[in-house]
């Protein structure tokens, strides 16, 4: 046996068993259905990014079918503007988020709301005055103001509509939430109207909010690096560390040699290690590239020998997967990628190319593997022509 001192040395092969079932990947319904599926889905992932590309549908709605099996659109529409159990904020993007977790969001929100955000410095106290008021006579939309005299874009994705600029910095000061989603168009209510608040929570303090980081890349990564805890996170890095070095002391968490991974340290805790195994070898998932098994393309290449290209801004002679090709896990591998479109006028899911990666280049195993993908795609497509 190594010494405590000592990492413990660990195979990719029991890495990507211990990260899938850390994502609830490894089994069929792992939340069970309805608003209460997504709640627990969210609240386990920690996050569930948001995107607006909709060449097949948007990854929020994709993230959660890939661990809801019988999700419906509707139900995130539950969770977010009836039972309010999820919110929308920033993490390392827009996202979905525990609505039990808001406590730890609250600083960053009080800072905004002091020192405002660098996206919207052109935002005038006039424009803010009139969304307020507007917003406080009920909620609204951005199409709801037709009186803006429209600006300039100042970068690709902005508005021309001040109000919106003025409410979506609000939105990052907590002064605002968005209470319902209907595609991409976001209606907006005041936070404390919308949560039933007499007052708000108790912020975090620095240390609950280190700790929280760590704490939810535990549970949805089953094996961390100081990297995967804080992704587009590098300020709190110092923190994290110090934090993961005392409960290493503690023994509350085992120092990782990973197969592969060179000098980049791993760690996590002797249950999960203790509790690793073969998940359901049967289980087809076409994933997502905002998935949190794929969104920090390192670690998955690390972990499944996978290096995913996002090649949507990528000039067409040169992408090597297509536009926005999806990986494909079966079983615990990812074997091949899919570039799909649905095309919502004709009804269809389009297979713009098909990419074999992995165990999926043998051809011995191709027979199977694509008779048990081509069944995936026909939910997948049930899905995204669904509702």
């Amino acid at each position: 046996m190594p010494r405590a001192t000592e990492p413990l040395p660990l195979s990719n092969a029991d890495a990507r068993r211990i990260w899938l079932r850390a994502q609830r990947l490894d089994t069929r319904v792992p939340f069970g259905e309805g608003a209460s599926a997504v709640a627990a889905a969210v609240g386990h992932l920690g996050y569930v990014q948001i995107d607006t590309i909709n060449v097949i549908e948007r990854c929020h709605h994709h993230i959660l079918f890939s661990r809801i099996p019988d999700y419906r659109r509707a139900d995130l529409k539950q969770a977010q503007s009836a039972d309010r159990s999820v919110f929308e904020y920033w993490t390392h993007a827009l996202s979905y988020i525990p609505s039990k977790d808001i406590r730890f969001f609250l600083p960053a929100m009080k800072a905004h709301k002091r020192d405002g955000h660098k996206w919207f410095s052109s935002v005038t106290p006039a424009d803010t005055r009139k969304v307020m008021r507007l917003v406080r006579a009920g909620p609204l939309t951005i199409r709801d103001i037709d009186d803006d005299v429209l600006t300039e874009k100042e970068h690709l994705w902005a508005s021309r509509k001040p109000s919106k600029r003025a409410l979506q910095l609000a939105f990052y000061g907590g002064v605002v939430t968005i209470s319902e989603r209907n595609g991409m168009l976001k209606t907006y209510e005041l936070t404390t109207r919308h949560f039933g608040w007499e007052k708000p929570p108790k912020p975090a303090s620095a240390s609950g909010i280190t700790a929280y980081l760590l704490d939810r890349a535990l549970r949805a990564q089953g094996i961390v690096s100081l990297d995967s805890v804080c992704h587009l996170d590098a300020p709190s890095k110092t923190a994290v560390r110090r934090l993961i070095e005392t409960r290493v002391r503690r023994k509350e968490l085992v120092r990782i040699a990973l197969e592969g991974a060179g000098k980049q340290e791993h760690w996590a805790r002797p249950d999960v290690l203790e509790l690793a195994g073969e998940g359901d070898p049967g289980l087809v998932h076409i994933l997502s590239p905002f998935d949190p098994l794929i969104i920090q393309r390192k670690r998955t290449e690390l972990f499944f020998g996978y290096g995913h290209r996002f090649e949507a801004y990528v000039p067409k002679e040169k992408r090597v997967f297509g536009y926005f090709a999806l990986p494909v896990l079966v079983g615990d591998e990812i074997v091949a990628a899919l570039d799909l479109k649905t095309d919502r006028q004709n009804r269809k899911l389009l297979m713009q190319k098909w990419s074999w990666v992995g165990n999926g280049r043998k051809q011995a195993a191709r027979k199977e593997l694509k008779r048990r993908i081509e069944e995936e795609l026909d939910r997948f497509e049930r899905f995204q022509l669904a509702e």
